[in-house]
C-alpha cells in the first residue's frame, strides 16, 4: 500500500485523488434564482441523500478563490432551489451549464433546457429531467476554512418539499433504474452510464 499525507499534497492533487476514487458519483443539476430574477443552472457531483425522515438531500458547492458560486449565493438569498437527476437525456445540456458565466447571464442561453413551473417554491424546474425535487434550504454550512469567509465550499442541505417523477419510470413506489438511465461522474472528463446490476441480501 502507498501511504500519503493529504496535507503534503496540493489542493489540485487532493481533488484528483478524491474524484478518482470516490466513484461513480450521481450528478445533481441544480436550478436557483437570483435576487434579480436570473435563473441559474449548474451541475454538481458532490451530491447525496441526508435523511428520509424528513426527506433531505445535500449538495456541496465548491468555491472559487474563496468566493461563493452563483448557486450558493442564490440559495442563501432565496432559501429555495430545485434538484434534477442527471440522465442520458440531459447530460449534454448539463455539461454545457458548467460553463463559467457572469451572474447576470442564465445558463438557459447556453443549453436547450426549458423551464417548468414549481409547486412549492418560486424557483422553476427544468426539462428534460425524469426526476426533480423542489427544496427549501434547511442549512448552509461553510466548510474548509477557519471562518465562513475563508471557506472552500458551501454544504447546502435542503428539505425536499415536492417530488416530480416521469410516470414511465415509477411503479409501486419504486424507481426503475434502467428506465431512469442515470449518468454518473468519474474523474476528469469521464462519465458513466448505468452498468451491470446484482443483488446482495442484507444480513438480519
Amino acid at each position: 500500500m502507498i501511504t500519503i499525507d493529504p496535507t503534503a499534497m496540493s489542493e489540485r492533487d487532493n481533488y484528483k485523488f478524491l474524484t478518482g476514487t470516490i466513484i461513480p458519483r450521481p450528478i445533481a443539476i441544480v436550478s436557483s434564482i437570483s435576487n434579480e430574477g436570473v435563473v441559474n443552472i449548474a451541475p454538481f457531483s458532490y451530491f447525496t441523500i441526508v435523511s428520509a425522515n424528513p426527506p433531505m438531500i445535500a449538495v456541496s458547492v465548491q468555491r472559487k478563490n474563496r468566493k461563493k458560486k452563483d448557486t450558493s449565493q442564490n440559495i442563501l438569498d432565496s432559501r429555495e432551489f430545485v434538484v434534477h437527476v442527471t440522465d442520458e437525456s440531459n447530460i449534454e445540456d448539463a455539461n454545457q451549464t458548467a460553463a463559467e458565466l457572469p451572474p447576470s447571464v442564465s445558463e438557459l442561453e447556453v443549453s436547450s433546457f426549458q423551464l417548468t413551473e414549481s409547486e412549492t417554491v418560486r424557483v422553476p424546474g427544468i426539462v428534460p429531467a425524469k426526476v426533480r425535487m423542489e427544496c427549501t434550504l434547511a442549512k448552509a454550512i461553510p466548510l474548509g476554512g477557519q471562518v465562513a469567509d475563508d471557506a472552500s465550499c458551501d454544504l447546502i442541505i435542503g428539505n425536499v418539499t415536492r417530488y416530480h417523477i416521469d410516470e414511465s419510470i415509477y411503479e409501486n413506489g419504486q424507481i426503475d433504474a434502467e428506465g431512469l438511465r442515470p449518468v454518473s461522474r468519474l474523474a476528469g472528463n469521464h462519465y458513466m452510464k448505468l452498468g451491470e446490476q446484482f443483488i446482495l441480501e442484507r444480513p438480519k
